[in-house]
């Protein structure tokens, strides 16, 4: 009998312990889940408060677009039948040009590099499979030298104050995050800045990395003007 009444309490013990687990279990998972919830709540607010905000940069860019547009044909109006300030204009027309404030169109080449597909576990280093800053840069300093004029890198235009830099597993450029495919279009004789694919070039190399490395010629490329603000804050025109 006392060995029974032993087992029982050990057995009422037992039960009593694996109730409290279980109690303490469903507790942790429900704060758990309610702190899951108050998380997904406030990244919803700010992928809202993001949307609305792109939504406001939209609607003031295609304003200011309508604003340049007619800007432009009231410096068209003005500047009739006076041969000064039609050169005026004109010399404007080739400063926005090369400073990236418009959009050009002309024959050159494109430029693709992506990641490479090869097993990560068959290279010594698996970094040298991704695509990364300094590949971008070395890319654009081919093409400047080879005459391009005009370059964009997944839609963001190159212009003097443009910064390329390392994010991780993304590129910042122009202050926007880009990631690999990178197509970088640039404006030029073709035949010159396809050079790049040239023994011992930069693109041979990326490909010996077995990096994704693809370049063709086009008569007919477009590359869109620069929709930041550029400033110069040390640089002074000389009296």
């Amino acid at each position: 009998m006392k060995n029974k009444k032993i087992i029982s309490l050990m057995l009422g013990g037992m039960c009593f312990a694996l109730t409290l687990g279980i109690c303490i279990q469903i507790k942790t998972v429900t704060g758990s889940k309610t702190i899951a919830g108050e998380n997904s709540g406030k990244n919803d607010e700010l992928r809202a408060e993001v949307l609305r905000y792109k939504e406001r940069y939209d609607n003031k860019y295609k304003e200011l677009e309508k604003a340049e547009k007619e800007l432009e044909k009231e410096r068209q109006d003005s500047t009739q039948n006076n041969s000064d300030l039609e050169k005026k204009e004109e010399d404007i027309k080739q400063g926005n040009k090369m400073i990236g404030m418009t959009e050009v169109t002309g024959p050159g080449v494109i430029v693709t590099l992506s990641d490479g597909k090869k097993d990560s576990s068959t290279v010594l280093n698996a970094s040298d499979l991704i695509v990364h800053d300094a590949d971008v840069l070395s890319v654009i300093n081919e093409l400047k030298n080879a005459g391009a004029e005009a370059i964009s890198i997944n839609g963001q235009r190159m212009v003097p104050t443009t910064s390329i830099s390392c994010g991780g597993n993304i590129i910042d450029i122009n202050g926007e995050k880009v990631g690999a495919p990178f197509e970088i279009r640039a404006i030029g004789l073709p035949e010159q800045l396809a050079a790049l694919s040239r023994q011992g070039g930069y693109l041979e190399i990326l490909k010996d990395a077995s990096v994704g490395v693809e370049l063709k010629k086009s008569n007919n490329i477009t590359i869109p003007k620069y929709t930041g603000v550029i400033t110069y804050k040390y640089a002074k025109n000389s009296k």
